[in-house]
């Protein structure tokens, strides 16, 4: 069978490879066309570019393992992330879009300055390739994950030629090469997830037999509460929502935004995205939820559920399908990646390069060797070979950076560049601090599935700066909402009044139905005790006289 699968795998990987290549045909040996593909891109083509992008190895891994851990809680993931997704998409988007036509820029890093080139363009250029690196890297542990679980490679192996697709994508044809093989991987990714799943619904005895499976191992997977939050349900919630909306912080995202030419093909974009992506969501979580009740090992990979469910369940030209789906999105998403790296690089930490194309390629081939090294490195750290954690990190962290600064700036605030530093170094400092600073101390972690993702902390800590700043800073303008007007005392007040309830109602609620959640009976006076009997007979023989005995048998 594993010839059958590797033949299969070669098939579908060589159609992809062959769609990206098929590129060279129509670029052009500028910048510009190998950066933002000349800004001429289809609205179809970059939705679902744009999708297998901001998903890839992330949703194929990450989200499964993740699915598998939480049970049906994990619900409010999808429906908060969506959500933020959709307020990025109908007025940050908007925004990026209108800004980059308008100055001719390229990368994200340029959008949050005046100026490319610019001490704040700096750092966010330098914060760009840090993350992106951390994505990218996990892009290529996707990969090897994939081929170690369907082909028995080592990881190593599977990162190693992870390198050599990325650097192939990148010199065919840049973005455009990414974008059109990303468009294809879209498509097949949804045909092979729906068959995967029909397949392991049936396994599992459909949508009941699902249920029961996860009602067996703990009532707590069918709960729609999480259970033992640590900061409480409003705050679990609201990191989810601040996730979706760092889809804006994205810089290998927001370059798709770049290549469309008009707002009306950014809004046609936006339609073909959520068309797309909402029924993969679901398709996926069913798969995460079906491999739970599949695979119980105690020391079972819950990122490797979705490829041992191909294993175990499809004919051997599907699993090679599905594995040739997760390595080419993973890589052409690390293609994606690299070339963000590689314009925030270009453009604004060495604006002289940015009209060498030659000097560009080996800023791109520079970037892929340190995402490579990354990503080995981390097969011999404990837990740093989790997808789902480099990804959180590297998401998480771009989006704290970005989405506070252009939040302001879509509101008409013009920040200078030390108050933009400013945020962009707060947010850093609390994302990292927040997701590594437990670990170093021994403490429990703080940004696990019971906690929160550092989105709320780094987001709040750009923001908190931002009014400090508006308030304190004389060089600083005093209205923190830019062309918006400060609003009244009353209205601030209702609006703190409506926040309270809907935080008190949502903690509330979290209380009650959560599991483990203990309530006192509405109908008792008193408590409610559980306890268990357990018969324990034991007899005692004991010497009375002359060799006489007295045998007693108790029951307890």
């Amino acid at each position: 069978m594993e010839i059958g699968i590797l033949i299969s795998f070669l098939f579908f990987l060589g159609i992809f490879a062959g769609v990206g290549l098929a590129s060279m045909r129509v670029k052009e040996d500028t910048t510009d066309d190998y950066l933002v593909a000349g800004r001429g891109m289809h609205p179809a083509l970059a939705a679902l570019s744009a999708v297998s992008t901001w998903n890839s190895g992330y949703m194929f891994i990450g989200a499964v393992g993740f699915t598998y851990v939480m049970g049906y809680n994990v619900i409010w993931m999808a429906i908060a992330s969506t959500l933020g997704q959709l307020i990025a998409w109908a007025w940050l988007y908007k925004f990026i879009q209108k800004e980059g036509q308008a100055r001719s820029v390229r990368s994200l890093s340029s959008l949050v300055a005046e100026k490319s080139g610019a001490p704040e363009a700096k750092l966010a250029a330098i914060l760009s390739v840090l993350f992106l690196s951390i994505y990218a890297a996990a892009q290529l542990t996707s990969g090897g994950k994939a081929l170690f679980v369907m082909l028995g490679w080592d990881e190593l192996v599977g990162i190693l030629i992870g390198f050599v697709l990325v650097v192939a994508y990148c010199y065919a044809g840049g973005i455009r090469a990414s974008i059109w093989t990303d468009a294809v991987q879209s498509c097949v990714m949804i045909v092979g997830t729906m068959i995967l799943c029909w397949i392991a619904l049936g396994d599992v005895g459909g949508f009941s037999g699902l249920n029961a499976g996860l009602l067996s191992q703990d009532p707590a997977l069918t709960s729609l509460m999480p259970p033992n939050l640590m900061f409480g349900f409003s705050m679990w919630v609201l990191a989810f929502f601040l996730g979706g909306l760092a889809v804006a912080g994205q810089p290998q995202v927001v370059s798709r935004i770049m290549t469309l030419d008009s707002d009306s093909d950014r809004k046609q974009a936006m339609v073909w995205f959520f068309v797309w992506q909402t029924p993969f969501i679901v398709l996926i979580t069913f798969i995460g939820l079906a491999s739970r009740v599949l695979f119980t090992s105690t020391d079972f990979d819950p990122e490797l559920g979705l490829p041992m469910l191909a294993m175990d369940t499809m004919p051997a030209i599907g699993i090679g399908m599905i594995l040739a789906s997760i390595f080419a999105a993973t890589m052409s998403t690390a293609d994606s990646q690299v070339l963000a790296c590689t314009a925030a690089i270009t453009d604004d930490i060495k604006p002289e390069w940015r009209e060498d194309h030659k000097t560009t390629k080996i800023v791109t081939l520079v970037v892929a060797a340190f995402a490579t090294a990354i990503s080995v490195g981390g097969l011999y750290i404990p837990g740093g070979d989790s997808v789902f954690k480099l990804v959180v990190l590297a998401v998480y962290g771009l989006g704290s950076i970005f989405v506070p600064l252009l939040i302001i700036r879509w509101m008409g605030y013009k920040p200078d560049s030390t108050h933009s530093i400013a945020m962009m170094i707060s947010a850093f400092s609390a994302v990292i601090v927040w997701s590594i600073l437990p670990s170093i101390m021994g403490w429990k972690s703080v940004s696990a599935a019971d906690g929160i993702f550092p989105s709320v902390p780094g987001m709040g800590a750009a923001f908190a700066t931002h009014f400090a700043f508006c308030w304190f800073r004389s060089d600083s303008p005093d209205n923190p909402f830019g062309r918006f007007a400060m609003p009244s005392r009353k209205v601030a007040t209702w609006g703190a009044v409506i926040l309270l309830a809907v935080v008190g109602g949502m903690e509330g609620s979290y209380q009650k139905f959560a599991p483990g959640a203990h309530s006192v009976n509405r109908d008792s006076s008193g408590y409610q005790l559980n306890y268990s009997v357990i018969q324990n007979i034991q007899s005692e023989t004991v010497n009375i006289a002359d060799g006489e005995t007295y045998q007693s048998t108790f029951e307890v």
